[in-house]
Formats: C-alpha cells, sequence, structure tokens
C-alpha cells in the first residue's frame, strides 16, 4: 500500500519504481493518490484539495494492507490538512516514510512541522543528509538513494532537432522546471558563454513565470521550451549535447544520473545532494567551466561516458532496488 501525490513529479516516479519492486519481490500493493494513474484515489490527498479525506475514506483505502507506504505526504506537507488526517488513520499501524524532501530545508516552507515518529512507523531517505537532519531531530532512518533504468530507450536525435530548427547548433538542455531555486539563470549564462540554444523541458512554476519572461528577453540566449506530446524525455536528451543542472537545491536531482543513463556531459551547480552523488566517482563539469566543456564538446571523451555509466549500474540501477529494498525493509523489522 503506498500513499502518494499524483502526477508525473520525482516523487511518483520513485514511488512507481517501488511499487514495481515491491511486486516483485511477492509483495500486493495498491496505490493510492489524490490525482493522476492510482488505484484508488482519494482528491483529498492532492495538493490543491479544499478538504481533507475523512478517515472513514482512509480507512477503507487502507483496509488489508499490513504495511502504508507513505511518499513524501507527511515529509513536504503542502497538503496540511491531508498530512493530519493520514496521521490519525495511521495511529497504531506499521507505516514506513519515504521522504523525498523535509520542510526545512525549503525556506518558504521551513516554518512547516516536520515529520512525526510512532514505534511503528519507520523512515527511509533518499539522500544522506536528510537522514542526518531526521537524527538531529531524534527519527532515526535509512538512506536508500533513487534508482534508474540504465538502458533507456533510445531517444531520436535528427527528427527532435529538426523540429527545433537547431541545425549544427548545440543545444543545451535544462531538464527541469523553472522556478528560483532552479537558477535558470546559471544555464541562461553558460548557454550564451557556449553560443548555444538552451532547451527548458519543464514550465514555468511557483508564480516564477513573469521573472522567467523577463529573464529570457534580456538573455540574448535562443531559448526553446517544454515538451509536446510527440516528443519524449527520452528525445530530449538524444537531441542535446549537454546537460545542465544549475540548481542551488535539491532533493536528489534525477536529470544528473539521467545525463548518465542518457551518455550526455553534465554541468552543474554542486548543490548539497550533489556533493553525495559526486563522491561515487563521476565526472561531470561545473557550470565555470566553459573552457573544458567547448574543449570536450568539440571532441567527445566516450571513456567518461562509459565510466559514468557504469558507476550507475553498480549504485544507482533500478534493476538492483528490490533486493536493496528488501534489505531495508529486513532491517527496518518490516518484512
Amino acid at each position: 500500500m503506498s500513499f502518494r501525490l499524483g502526477g508525473t513529479d520525482g516523487v511518483s516516479i520513485e514511488a512507481a519504481k517501488w511499487a514495481g519492486a515491491l511486486r516483485s519481490l511477492g509483495h500486493e500493493v495498491t496505490s493510492v493518490a489524490g490525482e493522476g494513474d492510482a488505484d484508488i484515489l482519494l482528491p483529498g490527498l492532492a495538493i490543491g484539495a479544499t478538504s481533507a479525506p475523512s478517515l472513514e475514506e482512509l480507512a477503507r483505502a487502507l483496509v488489508g494492507s499490513d504495511l502504508v507506504i507513505v511518499e513524501n505526504l507527511a515529509s513536504l506537507p503542502l497538503n496540511v490538512d491531508a498530512r493530519d488526517a493520514l496521521y490519525r488513520a495511521l495511529a497504531g499501524r506499521k507505516a514506513l516514510f519515504h521522504h523525498h524532501d523535509l520542510p526545512w530545508q525549503r525556506e518558504h516552507l521551513a516554518h512547516l512541522e516536520g515529520p512525526r515518529d510512532e514505534p511503528d512507523w519507520h523512515h527511509v531517505t533518499i539522500n544522506e543528509l536528510s537522514r542526518r537532519q531526521l537524527r538531529e531531530r531524534s527519527i532515526e532512518a535509512v538512506t536508500l538513494m533513487n534508482t534508474f533504468d540504465c538502458h533507456p530507450p533510445l531517444g531520436e536525435r535528427a527528427v527532435t532537432r529538426a523540429r527545433l530548427a537547431v541545425a549544427d547548433q548545440v543545444v543545451v538542455v535544462l531538464p527541469t522546471r523553472a522556478i528560483p531555486r532552479k537558477h535558470v539563470e546559471g544555464a541562461l549564462s553558460l548557454a550564451r558563454a557556449l553560443g548555444a540554444v538552451l532547451w527548458v523541458l519543464g514550465p514555468a512554476e511557483d508564480g516564477y513565470g513573469p521573472a522567467f519572461d523577463e529573464l529570457v528577453a534580456t538573455s540574448g540566449v535562443d531559448v526553446r521550451r517544454g515538451l509536446d506530446d510527440a516528443v519524449s524525455i527520452h528525445d530530449a536528451y538524444a537531441a542535446s549535447d549537454l546537460v545542465v543542472m544549475p540548481s542551488t537545491w535539491e532533493g536528489f536531482g534525477n536529470p544528473v544520473l539521467e545525463s548518465v543513463t542518457h551518455r550526455r556531459p553534465l554541468a552543474l551547480h554542486p548543490y548539497p545532494v550533489a556533493r553525495e552523488i559526486m563522491a561515487y566517482g563521476f565526472d561531470f563539469f561545473e557550470l565555470g567551466d566553459v573552457g573544458a566543456i567547448q574543449a570536450f564538446l568539440r571532441e567527445p571523451d566516450e571513456a567518461m561516458f562509459e565510466k559514468n555509466l557504469s558507476i550507475a549500474r553498480r549504485h544507482f540501477n533500478v534493476d538492483t532496488l528490490a533486493p536493496r529494498l528488501r534489505t531495508v525493509l529486513a532491517r527496518l523489522g518490516v518484512t
């Protein structure tokens, strides 16, 4: 049983991977969400819900469950009423809280209450920083970093570049939304230094649209926005020459590993969790390494791609998620 918020964000994507891994271990999994694709929809769980689900609704959703996995709903409580209702429904039940983000890690949410703990509740974080921060607040957790398909589908490079009308220009892809902590300015600055087209895949959100429009208008950079229905994320990576991640904060930052599995060089700002990922030995560029990036784009080093992919296969491979999850559950005593 997995409670999560619907949608196609990183939380929902990782929840789907966990569900698949649990099913491969022989567990029956029922997904419950406020919106999107789930076995049970409880609209009161959605971020924008005007009222929380009732205890009766939650009780019906929990019937027959030996374990409830809560995906970020109580970690970054964007729907506080739903979180509180879920806490009441989980009283005395076995639950595992999968923490992707924590409120004190976001300045505008730092006033919100962090996760609670009970004797039958267990906690998993996606990075060591969050695990340590929970321990400082007397909550013990284990870390299980996000995992990835190390053999993703091949995208259409030539077709996608033709759709973009980029000819032989360098294409830098920013595979995120445009919000302040994504630091789009860093991506624009790099694209300008490279004389490149910048392709921002996600929309401007959280009221950032006007500021983003102004940045683009004054940047002197040729910027393309969004993915239409005919273009997949795999096509976007295939069409790109460089992936950029200028974020100042990410709970994990899935595009970092996606750049590796799609065999693309990455330029990033070393946000805190990125440093944890980099410690595994990946070769990435920093945003300011313009000369080194230009040299690599002129003569790509296939050995670097192979090295990075080898590390990803050992440490971040979705094919290893099931046994790792089984080990974590056993360690937590929730098998």
